[in-house]
C-alpha cells in the first residue's frame, strides 16, 4: 500500500469555541428582527429596515459554521476543494462557514411504508468519521491451504480509524475497503500453511498455531491499510473448518492417524510391560523358561495387552511342559 503513504497528511486544526459566536448571532438577530419591527411602524426609516434584511441573512448563514464533535469523533474540512483541517477534540466550536465536512460514512436504517407495509432500507451520509474501535465479523469464505485442500476460514478484527484525513481522501470507503482488504489477507495467509499439522509436526498449521497465524493475520492487514489511516488492533480466526466436499475424508483420514497413534502408544507398553515380566521371572527365580516358552508367553501376554476385548483366561491343570 506504499501507492497511499504519501498522499495525504493530517493537519488537525483546533477552531474557536462556538459560545461567543453564538451571544453575537443571537445579537444580530435580535436587532434584525427589532430594526424590521421598528421601521414598520414607522419609528424608524425605511432605509434601516431594508438594511435589516441583509443582516438577517447573514445571521442566518453564520449558523453553519457551528459544530458539536463528541468524544472519538473527528470532522475532516475541506475549503473550496482544498483541504482545510481536521478537528479532532471534542467541543462546541465555530468554524468558517465555507468549509465543507467531509462524509465519514454511512448508516442504514429501515422504515415502513404506510401504504404497502414493506420496509424500506434508506441510506444516510454521516458527515463525522469516528474514531471508535470496531469490529468486522468477517463471512466464511472458501480458501485452499497450502496442501490445496479447500478450507472454509472466517475471520474476526478489530480496527479503527488512525488518521482521519487519509481515510477520508485516500480511499473511496474505508469501511468496505478494511473488508476487502481483509479477504485478501486470508488468502495470502492461508495459503502459506496446511489445515492441520503434518505427520512429523515440525512445520506450523491453521489450526494447531492459532496466537502465531493471529499475530501474521494482523500484521499483513495493517500493511495493507496502513496508507489508508486505520490501525488493526487485532485479527482472529473464529471459523476454521474442512470445506463440505471434503469433509467426510479428512475425518476419517484424523480417526485413521488417532487410531494408528492410539495403537502405537498400546503396543509400546504392552511390549516393556511384558519386558519387565520376563526380567522379574528371571531375577526372582520364579521360572526357567526356554525360548520357546518365552515366545509363547510373550505371545499371550501381547494378545492380552493389545485386545480389543478382554481375554478369557484359561487355567492349565497339568504340567508346563
Amino acid at each position: 500500500m506504499e501507492r497511499l503513504a504519501n498522499k495525504i497528511e493530517e493537519k488537525i486544526v483546533t477552531p474557536r469555541s462556538g459560545w461567543g459566536m453564538l451571544a453575537l448571532e443571537i445579537l444580530l438577530l435580535a436587532a434584525a428582527i427589532a430594526f424590521i419591527v421598528l421601521g414598520a411602524t414607522g419609528i424608524l426609516p425605511e432605509f434601516v429596515c431594508a438594511f435589516s434584511i441583509p443582516l438577517l441573512l447573514v445571521a442566518v448563514f453564520f449558523f453553519a459554521g457551528f459544530k458539536v464533535l463528541a468524544p472519538n469523533e473527528a470532522y475532516v474540512f475541506t475549503l473550496f476543494g482544498k483541504y482545510y483541517g481536521t478537528v479532532r477534540e471534542a467541543g462546541f466550536y465555530f468554524v468558517n462557514p465555507f468549509v465543507t465536512a467531509m462524509p465519514g460514512g454511512k448508516t442504514e436504517g429501515v422504515t415502513v411504508n404506510a401504504k404497502t407495509g414493506e420496509p424500506t432500507t434508506s441510506v444516510k451520509i454521516v458527515k463525522k468519521v469516528s474514531l471508535k474501535e470496531r469490529t468486522l465479523n468477517n463471512d466464511k469464505q472458501k480458501v485452499n491451504d497450502l496442501e490445496g485442500n479447500p478450507i472454509e476460514i472466517g475471520v474476526m478484527v478489530i480496527w479503527k480509524v488512525e488518521n482521519a484525513a487519509k481515510a477520508v481522501f485516500n480511499v473511496e470507503d474505508f469501511e468496505l475497503f478494511v473488508s476487502t482488504q481483509c479477504d485478501s489477507a486470508i488468502r495470502e495467509i492461508a495459503r502459506q500453511y496446511p489445515y492441520d499439522i503434518s505427520e512429523n509436526g515440525e512445520e506450523k498449521s491453521l489450526r494447531g498455531s492459532s496466537q502465531e497465524i493471529a499475530d501474521m493475520l494482523q500484521q499483513e492487514l495493517q500493511n495493507r491499510v496502513e496508507g489508508a489511516g486505520l490501525n488493526v488492533i487485532d485479527a482472529r480466526i473464529t471459523n476454521l473448518a474442512y470445506a463440505p466436499e471434503i469433509a467426510a475424508a479428512m475425518l476419517q483420514r484424523q480417526q485413521a492417524a488417532a487410531i494408528i497413534a492410539a495403537r502405537q502408544k498400546i503396543v509400546d507398553g504392552a511390549v516393556s510391560m511384558v519386558e519387565m515380566a520376563l526380567n522379574k521371572l528371571s531375577e526372582n527365580n520364579i521360572v526357567e523358561l526356554d525360548d520357546e516358552r518365552k515366545a509363547q508367553m510373550v505371545s499371550n501376554l501381547l494378545v492380552v495387552l493389545c485386545g480389543n476385548k478382554d481375554a478369557q483366561p484359561i487355567v492349565n491343570s497339568g504340567s508346563l511342559y
